[in-house]
């Protein structure tokens, strides 16, 4: 069976390069007689790919020297509750600005462990824009600041970062990590499960500034302290090695193929640009998300008739299609179109829907 257009939210396609590299070195790792996959992750040869991988995610992100770059495990759903054991430790407040699920998820948690204050939600719209803030609103004293930077279930990112001075912002770029370059003294911390465009699932990066690690909360436990991690190298206990190998090849294809973040970024807008322009030309298809918010990830659509909804995915499925049906929270379809999905899925994609729709008028 030929390869299909996986237009799944995560986990999702890698680039064909990676997936052939990684076949080809499957069984024999530039001549160790093992794979990746079985090699022990203190040898010499592991440690030397664990070391490039961090090397090249700082090379191409453009991360200072003073942040610490950690491979975790847990997804990022576990740092919805390290986030706050480890940073929440000052006066014990944070801030959130709620856009989707995974923001209300991180505010939520970070309940449990002092106040969190909801400075702004687009929760009144089923999440379809980034609200509007007002400085008076947000907490000066707060530990820490949060906002999902792509809000891959609504298809909303932020094009403007809040301005929240000596207050850390942390960014969860989990759907958009890779995909443009992003200013990453702007925050205290960055974090992503790398399942969407980055790596298979399996691995989480934490990209965090020096100072905010070392104050964790006495009832943290070991392995969800920045510094355990930090003070061994991402290697206190076996980190997810196959997922970081990936990684790896990941960031060889963008920095040597693709030619750098800026290129990245042209290239997924030009992805995205082709999808809204006939969604915003369809009669029968609709974008769900305000025009200034919209991913360049994650594109949320519907026909406005669940009946059709359903009969689009079925047939675009059977097309070579996969993976359009929207999220279950709020149904219709979604198109996560990331760094791997070619330029040609997006056209044949919007060929196909242009076709359903002269065919169900």
């Amino acid at each position: 069976m030929s390869r299909v257009y996986n237009f799944s939210a995560g986990p999702s396609m890698l680039p064909e390069k990676v997936l052939k590299t990684a076949a080809e070195e499957m069984l024999d790792y530039k001549g160790s007689g093992q794979s990746v996959m079985e090699m022990s992750h203190r040898s010499k040869t592991y440690q030397a790919i664990f070391d490039e991988t961090e090397a090249l995610l700082r090379e191409v992100m453009n991360i200072p020297d003073n942040y610490k770059v950690l491979f975790l495990q847990g997804g990022a759903s576990t740092q919805f509750a390290m986030i706050p054991l480890n940073l929440m430790n000052k006066n014990n407040k944070a801030d959130f600005v709620v856009t989707g699920q995974w923001a209300k998820k991180a505010y939520k948690e970070a309940a449990r462990y002092g106040t969190a204050n909801v400075v702004a939600s687009s929760e009144d719209q089923t999440f379809s824009y980034i609200p509007k803030l007002d400085k008076a609103t947000f907490t000066p004293d707060a530990d820490f600041f949060h906002i999902c930077v792509n809000n891959t279930i609504y298809g909303t990112k932020w094009n403007t970062f809040p301005e929240t001075g000596d207050v850390p912002l942390i960014g969860d770029i989990s759907s958009c990590i890779l995909s443009e370059p992003i200013d990453v003294t702007k925050f205290g911390m960055l974090y992503a499960g790398a399942q969407k465009n980055m790596a298979p699932a399996g691995v989480t990066i934490v990209i965090i500034r020096e100072d905010l690690i070392g104050n964790a909360m006495d009832i943290t436990p070991t392995m969800l302290n920045y510094s355990t991690h930090s003070e061994n190298g991402s290697m206190f206990n076996t980190p997810p090695c196959y997922c970081i190998y990936v990684a790896k090849l990941v960031l060889e294809w963008i920095k040597n193929d693709i030619g750098g973040l800026e290129k990245m970024k042209e290239l997924n807008e030009k992805k995205a640009k082709l999808l809204y322009d006939f969604l915003d030309s369809s009669e029968m298809f609709r974008g769900t998300v305000v025009a200034e918010d919209r991913s360049l990830m994650n594109v949320p659509f519907v026909t406005g008739n669940d009946e059709l909804d359903a009969k689009f995915v079925k047939e675009a499925t059977a097309a070579g299609f996969v993976n359009l049906k929207g999220h279950r929270s709020v149904g219709g379809m979604r198109a996560s179109i990331y760094n791997a999905m070619p330029i040609e899925g997006v056209e044949k994609l919007v060929d196909f829907m242009k076709a359903f729709e002269a065919a169900n008028k």
